[in-house]
């Protein structure tokens, strides 16, 4: 797992790179990030409601909060 996919997909998601979030998506060797990005992508692009768009987006965003922290605490040790 690439520690740089995490604020890849951050900065993505802030600036609406979609495209470069799907590459992202397909070459992270982290599948919970991938599922996450996945979800997000396909409530942004097929949205049934706007509360499932922001739900996914919250839930990625913590997601990458998490991961960050974790591998900034691996990086301690």
């Amino acid at each position: 797992m690439n520690d740089l996919d995490y604020d890849k997909a951050l900065h993505y998601m802030i600036w609406g790179q979609w495209d470069d979030l799907l590459v992202l998506m397909v070459r992270t060797k982290d599948q919970f990030l991938s599922k996450k990005i996945e979800h997000f992508l396909h409530a942004c692009y097929y949205p049934v409601h706007e509360s499932d768009m922001l739900k996914s987006h919250e839930s990625l965003l913590h997601y990458i909060d998490h991961a960050q922290d974790k591998v900034d605490s691996r990086l301690l040790l």
